[in-house]
């Protein structure tokens, strides 16, 4: 047993893998509270694209991280990594057990291993500036992502036009490169210890959920959800809008695509960004992970689960099958 005390779970994996299921199914039987870890969840008016939690899990189990700002704001991994460190002191105090559910990596490693504290950039030129990276082709951004920090340049054009405007927007604004500030600078607080769960799917079975859930986004209202940004103002280059779902259904909405094109490419960029996890989980995540296989019941998942948390020290309940019941 590792004698550092865990201070949250944490349950991710690749879109559709099941994670939310496994988080509500372990709050049956164990007192958590949930935060979201998917940058995409933190927008205000983007329920469907997002695939949030229903309102009545949400009212069964405190969730965090959802809802938080709008749009057209940013919302980084250092400001996820900084909330989050509030909600553990707060969850804890309440005698739950912080549990973070979702696929982004970056968000996870905000709260394992903190990036540098954010340098301060000036609003008036920020907004200058992110005025005039919004109307720039993803081929510009990437050129100046290359030209400005080629050493961050794979992963802020693998990223897409917000990762690669943040690179931009420190290096011209700060005059640092932000893989410099990433290198050099001093972390702006201590890693929290956690248990990290890993849901793996096979590829044909992850390929099949994601086109079942675009499926079933389209039937629930995602045309609606869509229309109903736009008509409120925000734009298809605004961080949130810029997302997988929202932006070819804008492109739909505009009439320049067919809504079965505009669906199909929503399937195909999915499946891309849920490959982009993979790399990253294998790459990225600590080797003391626990990996279970999201093709086995979702009971068989919760004794893993809780398995691996009480290896780690988290007391946890004997649930029917472990006690042979």
């Amino acid at each position: 047993m590792n004698a550092e005390r865990k201070r949250f779970l944490a349950i991710t994996g690749t879109t559709a893998s099941g994670k939310t299921d496994l988080s509500l199914a372990i709050a049956k039987v164990h007192p958590v509270e949930i935060i979201s870890m998917d940058s995409r969840q933190v927008y205000l008016g983007m329920d469907i694209g997002t695939d949030k939690v229903e309102p009545t899990a949400r009212e069964a189990v405190p969730h965090h991280g959802l809802d938080l700002v709008r749009p057209d704001q940013r919302y980084s991994a250092g400001h996820f990594g900084r909330d989050v460190r509030e909600w553990v002191a707060q969850i804890e105090g309440r005698g739950a057990l912080p549990t973070l559910v979702g696929g982004t990596g970056f968000f996870l490693r905000a709260v394992t291993d903190p990036i540098f504290a954010e340098p301060r950039l000036d609003e008036t030129r920020l907004r200058a500036l992110r005025a005039y990276l919004a109307g720039q082709t993803p081929e510009s951004l990437a050129r100046f992502v290359t030209a400005l920090d080629p050493d961050r340049a794979e992963v802020a054009i693998a990223g897409g036009p917000q990762r690669m405007s943040r690179t931009i927007e420190v290096a011209l604004l700060s005059g640092v490169a932000l893989s410099r500030w990433h290198r050099d600078a001093p972390v702006e607080a201590i890693g929290l210890p956690g248990v990290v769960l890993v849901l793996d799917l096979p590829k044909d079975e992850m390929d099949r959920r994601i086109d079942d859930r675009v499926d079933r986004m389209i039937e629930r209202g995602l045309v609606a959800e869509v229309q109903g940004l736009l008509d409120a103002g925000y734009v298809v280059t605004d961080p949130g809008m810029s997302g997988t779902g929202y932006r070819e259904i804008a492109a739909y909405v505009s009439g320049d695509t067919a809504l079965d094109d505009a669906i199909e490419d929503i399937r195909r960029n999915t499946r891309r960004y849920a490959r982009r996890q993979l790399t990253w989980f294998r790459n990225q995540l600590p080797i003391s992970a626990t990996r279970i296989d999201a093709m086995q019941p979702l009971d068989t998942q919760v004794d893993l689960a809780l398995e691996a948390m009480s290896d780690a020290g988290i007391a946890t309940p004997m649930t029917d099958s472990q006690s042979g019941r």
